[in-house]
């Protein structure tokens, strides 16, 4: 049944059915999307925690998760309201008419006909909540948890719901010029990567004595985290279609093959390098193909997805090294993974947004398309949108650090010392792994002057090893005196040995 417009929140709930406007199928679906996109934040809880050395991975896992929490209840609490307002007709914020959720019911929201609001803003809440676990991997390895929650709730508030409302607000200025941004491209992807870019510039970069050898400590774990991304991403990017409809099969398709094509090139552009086939690089492109696919996704036609898989791992491979020649230390990557690809994926839509694509919703019909369509402005307006959501973002994330780490006991970051222990250490006072590293490679360690029970002469005949410089610091009091870590067991390792503490 067509919704017949009473009252503020669909009618009265106590006796009326305000379930008869919306088709279960698509209520279900979006549901069930929530719950998938909300194990994204977990997902790259583990992603991050596997990319950091094992004295700081628990920590981002913690930050990761709270950055979540604080985000969504920001959400709840006025950025809801602030991008998706339905009275608000600025075009760049929207107003506190929704605020604490208030007549948000069974009413669809002015987004979509499909679902109910209540339900629309969950869903949003998600996306809010994923953007800014993504911005936690710049805090990775030197940044304090408490002030990285504070700057969460500013960010979304200022940063994160005015670009939402940009982009997917029918009253946004974006939305009425016509710019395609299907899941996030704008708001998500590149307030994440540009976001994350503006706040490891404020924090400075990592002690370089403490570098020395660094990399993923747990390849196990970043892939265990890329799993659960690829997962959520499908209900990501499907469900922004808001409905058990054709469209969002199809950006799920189009998602899983510009994931696996951006896979497939970044480990083909390490191995000209390496040599080896690297589980990390096949990670890596999954995420680029998946970001690309983002904006894109419910836009382009099928075969469109491949080559903008290709380009995307091309691109955010090459992109990785930009940061050593900005000289920011954006540790995991996130301007390179998430700013730039989100970019390819909006000039992606400016080639080859397809009306017929975006009908299979059964809702928008009549849509201009790109210039497969012969829209040849479609072009210039989602360069002008993406550069725009770039220059504000990074900006106002630069304002927002800055002005919290003036705050008494806000600073963002943590001392030397601090750094050198590990965050796990520092800040949460708990650890990953509750072990001690003996030994990773047992020939880069000299025989001992002494052992129990074994006589010194025993080793007389043996000869003298020089221990490499990483593992030449004792054991004490429970972990290393260096910096608490064994600098990972990534590529080129020899395997870990290691005993319980008691």
């Amino acid at each position: 049944m067509e919704y017949n417009g009473t009252g503020p929140t669909g009618g009265n709930s106590a006796v009326e059915n305000l379930n008869v406007y919306y088709n279960f199928g698509d209520v279900a679906y979006v549901l069930i999307s929530s719950s998938m996109v909300f194990i994204m934040i977990p997902g790259l809880g583990f992603l991050y925690s596997g990319l950091a050395r094992r004295k700081s991975a628990l920590s981002m896992i913690w930050a990761c998760m709270m950055g979540g929490v604080v985000a969504i209840f920001t959400w709840y609490f006025w950025g809801y309201s602030l991008a998706f307002s339905g009275t608000a007709t600025n075009g760049y914020i929207g107003n506190l008419h929704s605020f604490g959720l208030h007549n948000v019911l069974g009413a669809p929201p002015t987004a979509t006909p499909l679902v109910p609001e209540l339900l629309f803003a969950l869903y949003e809440s998600m996306f809010c909540g994923v953007t800014l676990a993504i911005i936690m991997g710049a805090i990775a390895e030197r940044g304090r948890l408490l002030p990285a929650m504070v700057f969460t709730f500013f960010y979304v508030t200022i940063v994160y719901a005015p670009i939402a409302c940009w982009a997917w607000n029918p009253n946004g200025w974006a939305f009425k010029w016509g710019v395609y941004d299907y899941a996030g491209g704008g708001p998500v992807e590149i307030g994440s990567g540009v976001g994350g870019l503006a706040y490891s510039l404020v924090l400075g970069r990592r002690r370089e004595k403490l570098l020395l050898n660094f990399r993923a400590h747990n390849v196990s774990l970043v892939t265990l985290g890329t799993i659960l991304l690829w997962f959520g991403w499908l209900g990501f990017n499907g469900a922004s279609s808001f409905g058990a409809n054709l469209r969002a099969v199809y950006a799920s398709w189009n998602s899983n093959l510009t994931a696996i094509f951006g896979a497939a090139t970044w480990c083909l552009m390490d191995y000209r390098l390496e040599r080896k086939w690297s589980t990390v690089a096949i990670c890596s492109g999954f995420i680029s193909g998946l970001v690309a696919a983002t904006p894109a996704s419910g836009f382009v036609p099928l075969w469109a997805s491949v080559p903008l898989g290709i380009i995307s791992g091309v691109a955010c491979n090459l992109a990785t090294k930009l940061k050593f020649q900005l000289h920011i230390d954006d540790a995991l990557d996130l301007f390179a993974e998430h700013a730039v690809a989100g970019f390819i994926g909006l000039v992606w839509n400016g080639f080859f947004a397809a009306d017929y694509v975006i009908g299979l919703d059964g809702v928008n019909f009549g849509a201009k398309g790109g210039w497969i369509n012969h829209n040849y402005a479609a072009l210039y307006k989602q360069v002008i949108y993406a550069l725009a959501c770039s220059g504000y973002t990074f900006v106002m994330t630069c304002i927002i650090c800055y002005s919290i780490n003036k705050v008494p006991g806000l600073q963002l970051r943590d001392d030397e010392d601090a750094e050198m222990r590990g965050m796990d250490e520092a800040q949460i006072g708990e650890f990953a792994y509750d072990y001690v590293e003996v030994r990773r490679d047992y020939l880069a360690w000299s025989h001992p002057i002494q052992t129990d029970g074994v006589p010194v002469e025993h080793y007389k005949n043996q000869p003298t090893l020089t221990p490499s410089h990483e593992y030449s610091t004792p054991v004490t009091n429970g972990r290393s005196g260096s910096d608490g870590s064994s600098g990972g067991s990534g590529s080129g390792s020899s395997g870990v040995s290691g005993e319980k503490v008691s």
